[in-house]
Formats: C-alpha cells, structure tokens, sequence
C-alpha cells in the first residue's frame, strides 16, 4: 500500500510541479516521496541553464508549490517538503537528462539482465542517446545500448 501511495504521489506533484517550477524559470529534475526517519518527506529537485541552483531558486519553487499542494490535497498525512539541487551525482531520468550527459560518466541500473554477457548494472561514459535508447561505454567491456523502457534508474557519476 505505501509503495502505490509513493509512486501515486510523486507521479501527480510531477504533473503538478513542472508548470510551477518553469514558471520560476528552473526545470524540474526528480520528484521523491519518502517514509524517513522523522517522518514523510516530498523531495523536489531542481536544475537551471547552467546548473547553478541557489537558496534563491529553491525557496521561489517551494513558495510556489506549497499552496498548490494544499490546494491539490495529494498527499492525505503529514510531510515536510525540501526543494533542492539534484547536486553532482544527479539522477538521468528524462531523455533531455542523458542528451546533456552525453560525454560523461554515468551509471545505470535496468530492470533485468539486458546485452552480452547480460547485466543489469552499468557503469561507464555515455557515449549516445536519443529518444529511445542509450549507449553507454563500459571499460573492459565494450558498448551497451540500453532502451529507456529498461531503465530502472541511471545517475551521473562524478568523479573527484
């Protein structure tokens, strides 16, 4: 039951947050809805032209969104909502996310086995994407492509 309030959840701030969070002139990155510790939480991460999200950014979205959400009412129990950068190791969920990651490491996750020898976990550089599928250049290994219906998750991965 948690698992399909979750995903119910973060599917409709979607929906509800990428005209109010364009209209801060910022992209929507991810939406998360978390049980922590301390209770719910509604993570909303946000990117802009040059990928510099400040404190000014995030309380401008979280000013527009918190009464929409109460407005829209849904979410039936208490939560706190967190606004934020996606920060370096940045989730890749929509194919615009892999277009501009083109070039750079990436890991990513399918929901099964997929290539030659099959896996479900790679790691490497993104090397093409479009809107169908990936190609990423996994060290030793050679090149996967990857259909994005596979795609359980994928991030970028930074190096330090």
């Amino acid at each position: 039951m948690a698992e399909t309030l979750r995903h119910t959840v973060e599917e409709k701030v979607r929906q509800l947050a990428e005209g109010l969070v364009a209209g801060e002139g910022c992209e929507l990155v991810d939406v998360e809805f978390l049980r922590e510790q301390g209770g719910w939480v509604l993570r909303v991460y946000i990117d802009k032209p040059g990928g510099r999200v400040g404190l000014d950014e995030c309380t401008a979205v979280s000013r527009a969104l918190d009464p929409a959400l109460d407005v829209e009412d849904l979410i039936p129990h208490a939560y706190s909502l967190e606004v934020s950068s996606p920060g370096l190791n940045r989730p890749l969920r929509k194919p615009e996310h892999f277009r501009r990651a083109v070039g750079q490491k990436v890991k990513v996750k399918t929901f099964g086995p997929i290539g030659d020898p099959p896996r479900k976990n790679f790691s490497g550089v993104l090397s093409a994407s479009d809107d169908e599928q990936v190609t990423v250049e996994v060290e030793g290994a050679g090149a996967f492509t990857i259909p994005m219906r596979d795609i359980a998750k994928a991030h970028l991965e930074y190096e330090f």
